[in-house]
């Protein structure tokens, strides 16, 4: 089991990036991200149990949150991580409040508890499209998001800490407006 501490968008304005799912979904070989059962979201780390407990993580995420508000994040882009598996996601425009979070985040739990791709310096923002786009459609997938040329904003209003898999709420809280 792990741990992961989230910023996610419970509200109408998650529609487009859902969207963006259902249309990402084609390229793989069966639908990653409504198979979660989890809103639209941005991960700022993730500790595998029980090395860190759900009350350490979930104090780091409340105490970095402190005088957060909820966060318009706007996308212009979509990008892909290579591998196995393929990942497509799209990228916020640079914003000082993540940046903030997961430093604060870092600064309360050390960040060699955290997998490697959350840590300082190699975290890369990003809210998931799709986790398992199949070999045949990378290339479909590359030119997908190489034509993606709209603007989208989303108003992310919830922090979390959830288990997974499967994806389970452990603590959450509403960001003020």
């Amino acid at each position: 089991m792990a741990l992961a501490i989230n910023i996610r968008a419970d509200n109408g304005s998650a529609r487009e990036i859902e969207r963006l799912w259902d249309h990402v979904a084609a390229f793989e070989a069966e639908p990653s991200m409504r198979a979660l059962g989890y809103r639209p979201h941005l991960t700022f780390a993730i500790y595998d149990a029980p090395e860190i407990d759900e009350k350490t993580a979930w104090g780091a995420m409340r105490a970095a949150v402190a005088d957060e508000a909820q966060l318009r994040i706007e996308f212009k882009r979509l990008r892909w991580f290579e591998g196995s598996p393929f990942v497509l996601w799209a990228e916020p425009i640079s914003n000082a409040a993540l940046t903030r979070i997961h430093s604060s985040i870092s600064a309360a739990i050390d960040p060699a508890h955290c997998r490697p791709h959350y840590r300082p310096g190699t975290w890369t923002p990003h809210c998931t499209l799709g986790m398992h786009i199949a070999d045949e459609r990378r290339n479909d997938a590359i030119a997908f998001a190489q034509a993606f040329d709209r603007s989208i904003e989303v108003m992310f209003d919830v922090v979390d800490c959830v288990a997974f898999p499967p994806v389970r709420i452990v603590a959450e809280r509403r960001l003020a407006q």
